[in-house]
């Protein structure tokens, strides 16, 4: 079944609230036809904060912001995932990924696994990673898998979704700008959906000079096809980006290339 996929490629709102800006973007989405619609990385709270302040805007899944986000699903009728800075009782929070359908009820919870430590930034000083890959969540215009972010950079977790019957591997992200970034994210996003031979989105925040550093945000949103064909693509500013979709289109592909049946598992 042939269904609209809408990404919001947003900023952090001024005003701080994030409630008001996911029902603007719902509400856009609709009007649209919008069928799922996606959120990107941090959503909840900005990353920018002090390793204290972000711990002590954590929530649990259950608190008021991510129940707030689902009733906006349910308002509209929208599947959506968003993004959530998570409360772990344990330890630093989880930053998490949530599967929400258009009754308002959570299909999937995911905690970000792979954490961006590199030289100028580390996740993990905020951050707790989850040690679980996203369960698919079937839909009735086929079945998704979210990853997020840093989670592109490794193409076993795509893998292992393709495996599990994913139709389209979205990934929410807040890919910080620099030095080729927009290439490579691009690029690896064209090469999961290739080697896959299913749909990857990838949605980026697109705040700019955020944060100390006065880093930006990539924004540069896009959709690949199972053949690695562009469907939809953003620019920096802010976005609804729309593609259509036909999971039919994975079937195509498959029966004319099928990597997938072609793996050697015993011999890797």
């Amino acid at each position: 079944m042939a269904f609209r996929l809408g990404l919001a490629q947003c900023c952090h709102p001024a005003d701080g609230d994030v409630l008001k800006l996911v029902d603007t973007w719902a509400a856009r989405a609709k009007e649209a036809k919008v069928d799922l619609l996606v959120f990107p990385e941090s959503l909840m709270t900005p990353f920018d904060s002090t390793a204290d302040e972000f711990a002590s805007q954590a929530q649990p899944i259950d608190g008021p912001f991510c129940t707030g986000v689902d009733a906006i699903a349910a308002k509209y009728g929208l599947w959506m995932v968003y993004t959530a800075n998570e409360l772990n009782e344990q330890g630093r929070p989880f930053n998490t990924a949530i599967v929400v359908d258009p009754a308002g009820t959570k299909q999937a919870v995911y905690r970000k696994v792979h954490l961006f430590d590199t030289d100028f930034v580390k996740e993990s000083d905020k951050i707790a990673p989850g040690d679980e890959l996203a369960q698919p969540v079937a839909t009735p215009f086929g079945t998704i898998v979210v990853a997020i972010c840093y989670d592109l950079r490794f193409p076993e977790q795509a893998r292992a979704a393709a495996i599990a019957g994913a139709d389209i591997m979205l990934y929410p992200a807040a890919w910080v700008d620099g030095p080729r970034k927009v290439d490579q994210w691009r690029a690896l996003l064209k090469a999961r959906a290739i080697e896959n031979e299913f749909f990857v989105a990838g949605l980026s925040r697109c705040d700019r000079a955020f944060g100390a550093a006065g880093r930006d945000y990539a924004g540069h949103s896009c959709v690949f096809s199972p053949l690695g064909d562009e469907l939809a693509s953003a620019g920096l500013d802010e976005q609804l980006l729309i593609a259509d979709i036909d999971p039919d289109d994975i079937a195509k592909a498959r029966a004319a290339m099928p990597v997938l049946d072609h793996r050697r598992p015993d011999a890797y």
